[in-house]
Parts: C-alpha cells; sequence; structure tokens
C-alpha cells in the first residue's frame, strides 16, 4: 500500500512489521475497532464486485504483504497473481499467505518490464496518490497497457476536495485532542509518525484516460480513518452510523464521489 514511500523515507519499510495479524501500516492509517469492522470490511469488497468472475493473471501494483483477509478474495478466481513491491519484506509476508499462487517481482513499477495486454485485471489500492504527482499518470498508463482490452484497472484514490475540509480546524483540533489524551494514557508524550509524501489530483482529472479506456468514478469510503475514528463512536450507536453510510454511498454514488474521501475508479480498457 505506502512502501513506494522508502524512496523518500527509509523507515517506511517497518510499517509491514508484524504484531500477530497486524502491520504497523494498518495500526497507523486503518480504522481496527470493533465497530468499524463491518463497515470497512464491506467497503474493501467493493472492489471485488469489479473484478472479472475468473481469469489467468491479475496484478497487484503495491500489494504489501497483502495484509487484510478482504484483499485475499481479489485473487481467488485467478491462476496468478502478481505482486509489485518495493519491499522486500512485504513480499515476503505476501509469499506466507499465497505460496505458489503469487509471482513476486520486487522492485519499483516504473522499472520492472511487464508483458502489454497480459493481465485481466488489475489493481491498485491507497498507492497512486503517494507516487510523485508529475508520475502518477504514468504509473496509471503503465496498469492500462499491461491489461488485457475490455479489463479493468480498479484504483482507490483520494479526494482533495471533500465536504470535511471545510472543518479542517475543528477536526484538526479533536484529532490533536485524542491523540494528545491517547498518549497521557500510554505514557508517551514524544513519539512522531513518520512523514507521508501525498499529492493528490482532483477527480476531474480521472477522465484523461478516456483515450484508452471508459471511466466510472465511484464511492469506496467516506472518510480517512483517522476522521472516522474522530467522529464515530467504537460503540453499537456508532456501528448503526456506519451501516447508514455505507446505504447512502450505495445510493447516492455521485454525491459520496464528489464530497467524501475516497472514490474508487474502475478503467476499463479500450
Amino acid at each position: 500500500m505506502f512502501t513506494f514511500l522508502i524512496l523518500r523515507f527509509p523507515k517506511a519499510i517497518a510499517l509491514w512489521e508484524q504484531d500477530g495479524d497486524t502491520t504497523e501500516d494498518a495500526k497507523r492509517w486503518e480504522d481496527l475497532r470493533t465497530h468499524s469492522a463491518d463497515y470497512v470490511s464491506k467497503c474493501r469488497l467493493r472492489v471485488l464486485r469489479h473484478i472479472p468472475q475468473h481469469g489467468e493473471n491479475i496484478l497487484d501494483m503495491a500489494s504489501g504483504p497483502i495484509q487484510y483477509r478482504d484483499y485475499l478474495k481479489y485473487s481467488q478466481n485467478f491462476k496468478k497473481r502478481y505482486c509489485v513491491d518495493l519491499s522486500s519484506g512485504a513480499l515476503d509476508e505476501a509469499k506466507k499467505k499465497i505460496g505458489d499462487h503469487g509471482v513476486f517481482l520486487h522492485g519499483s513499477f516504473f522499472d520492472i518490464p511487464l508483458e502489454r495486454d497480459f493481465f485481466d485485471c488489475a489493481i491498485s489500492l491507497h498507492t497512486i496518490y503517494h507516487m510523485d504527482k508529475e508520475r502518477q499518470e504514468e504509473a496509471v498508463r503503465k496498469l492500462v497497457s499491461v491489461t488485457k482490452s475490455g479489463k479493468p484497472v480498479i484504483i482507490v484514490y483520494s479526494n482533495p476536495r471533500t465536504l470535511i475540509s471545510t472543518l479542517k480546524f475543528p477536526i484538526r483540533f479533536l484529532k490533536r485532542t485524542m491523540r494528545g489524551f491517547q498518549k497521557v494514557l500510554k505514557g508517551n508524550t514524544t513519539q512522531k509518525e513518520d512523514p507521508l509524501y501525498f499529492e493528490l489530483h482532483p477527480i476531474e482529472w480521472w477522465y484523461r484516460f478516456k483515450d484508452v479506456a471508459t471511466v466510472e468514478v465511484l464511492p469506496w469510503r467516506s472518510f480517512a480513518a483517522s476522521a472516522q475514528k474522530v467522529l464515530i463512536p467504537d460503540n453499537g450507536f456508532g456501528e448503526r452510523m456506519l451501516g447508514v453510510l455505507f446505504n447512502l454511498e450505495e445510493k447516492y454514488p455521485k454525491y459520496f464521489v464528489r464530497n467524501f474521501q475516497y472514490p474508487m475508479v474502475i478503467l476499463t480498457k479500450l
């Protein structure tokens, strides 16, 4: 997911360190709370709706260690899952999970030679927006070029223009208050997270790929985990709130794509 950051932030390699079934990456940037689990899982499985029901090869660009069980389902009806990642450690963990089902390619996606029109599907989750902004189009076009005609490239991206961005001050205040409170409870007031390279194009930017693919943009999830943990309580009421939110995302996809955090872009190659 985030291993393209290794080139900019060497400490990022620690993101794939395992603590039981949980990676450091998940601890930092996912909502792992009990009452969020059903909603989070259903959002991840939205990707599965657009993956072909069967095929020979699927490409997972920046696969990481395939850290969530839901991610394993993406390749269940394919003969081979090609995992590309900058982290050899992440690929080692992925290999433990899928073994001979996988082909593991270590290195930069830009540099690894891949055959054109080879894959029956390609996926890239939360990675493109961590690449150099000037090279994001190059990455997307390569994903399309290595995918067969009529087959999808599925990308989870992030929206720079959200409703919540109008609430930046109160949200930041709440987040800082929560972090400070948590650090006091843990007896740690000095720990800092590594910075992340994060550059976003607007939703309209995706329609430049109409020359090589049909473009469909749907909601994947409404909030980043950090905001979700501030806004939604971890109790039965919070779980019901997330259930309502999921149904609204389903009913009003255009509204949620325009105004909320994570769109899912489906590029079906012409």
